[in-house]
């Protein structure tokens, strides 16, 4: 499988987190040098992303303006403007629109199969999933040659990618505006996002200030995507007095080995001793695997001899995942603390807690 693109996201917000108002006239939030320097982006990238909402609501070109840039990907060999791409889930989109009209460059549909034929004619139409599915999108832009590419909205669209742990990167102008209107579209919507931004530079043009993140290393995309599927194989779960746990076992590239729930097998099996189970111990894909679980490794229980941390420490597995530390409703967890004191990476994405907390509020005491 060819590498994914390298995300970037790109939007202007107003100072309370607004794309637009709710105006039929379109709100202005960036000044020229801003729009410089997001041409300079479209120009840097194979292929420019947006919803279907926003080729319905702004009618966008999604071209690279300035000549220069146009010359310079020219002379480096590349298309004069990059690929343009939008996901919808109902294919209702008009082939009149600037995004299928205007300019040479290839346009990619993704949507679930649903009726798009009118758009056959102008677009390329790749079945994403039902819903599409911003993993299976990538996957295919990378198969693509697609190296790095930009999002530009809307907000559905980067929360999102957000979301998904999918964006390496996000640059965010910020005008000195004020909308205050509800109805109005906002930069980001509610989610859990799990990989953390750095600030990486702070800049001013003119009146616009321009924020440029970068996701944090860990967890990576596959984390995201493991772990959360690790979270939920605990709706697998039988019904317990205990905690209801998921766990997946992976190889680096993301290939699951192993996954395990509690209860699996036998009533009192924890999830990571279910999944390690499944492998021989002198399985050589353990030494770079990743252990992923909805909940920190046991450090000590009564129903089995070895708790779950003594058995990931018996096995090479160099790396663990969870989204939740145990609460001391049992026991006191010591598990992470044994892992990392016996040399072993331990990640915590606490973004995804809440999904533990709510397959969990069958016991005392837990709040989703």
């Amino acid at each position: 499988m060819s590498s994914r693109p390298h995300v970037v996201l790109s939007a202007a917000q107003s100072l309370d987190g607004y794309l637009d108002d709710a105006s039929t006239t379109r709100l202005i939030l960036s000044n020229e040098d801003d729009f410089a320097e997001v041409d300079r982006l479209r120009a840097d990238a194979d292929a420019i992303l947006v919803g279907a909402n926003t080729v319905r609501a702004d009618n966008p070109r999604l071209l690279v303006r300035s000549a220069d840039l146009r010359s310079e990907r020219v002379a480096a060999g590349r298309p004069e403007q990059p690929i343009k791409v939008t996901v919808t889930s109902s294919g209702k989109l008009d082939p009149a629109s600037r995004f299928f009209t205007v300019g040479e460059a290839p346009k990619l549909v993704y949507a679930p199969p649903v009726a798009v034929d009118g758009l056959r004619d102008v677009a390329t139409i790749i079945d994403a999933g039902t819903p599409p599915r911003l993993e299976r999108i990538l996957d295919d832009l990378g198969e693509r040659g697609v190296r790095q590419l930009l999002v530009e909205g809307g907000g559905a669209v980067h929360t999102q990618f957000l979301e998904a742990g999918l964006a390496d990167e996000l640059r965010l102008a910020i005008a000195p505006l004020v909308v205050g209107d509800p109805r109005a579209p906002r930069f980001l919507g509610p989610g859990a996002f799990p990989r953390p931004l750095e600030l990486a530079e702070l800049r001013q043009l003119g009146d616009v200030a321009v924020l440029h993140y970068r996701a944090a290393a860990e967890p990576t995309p596959i984390d995201v995507l493991r772990l959360r599927q690790a979270i939920a194989l605990a709706d697998e779960c039988p019904p317990s007095s205990t905690f209801r746990v998921g766990a997946v076992i992976a190889a680096p590239d993301g290939t699951v080995l192993a996954t395990g729930h509690s209860g699996e097998g036998e009533p009192h099996n924890h999830a990571e001793e279910a999944a390690l189970a499944k492998l021989r111990a002198d399985d050589p894909r353990l030494a770079t695997a990743t252990m992923y679980s909805s909940l920190e490794p046991c450090s000590s229980r009564a129903s089995h001899p070895k708790s779950c941390t003594q058995l990931i420490l018996e096995t090479p597995i160099p790396r663990v995942v969870i989204a939740w530390r145990e609460p001391s409703l049992f026991v006191e967890a010591e598990g992470v603390e044994l892992l990392a004191a016996a040399g072993r990476k331990v990640v915590e994405v606490p973004a995804l807690a809440a999904e533990v907390r709510r397959a969990n509020t069958h016991l005392p005491g837990i709040r989703p």
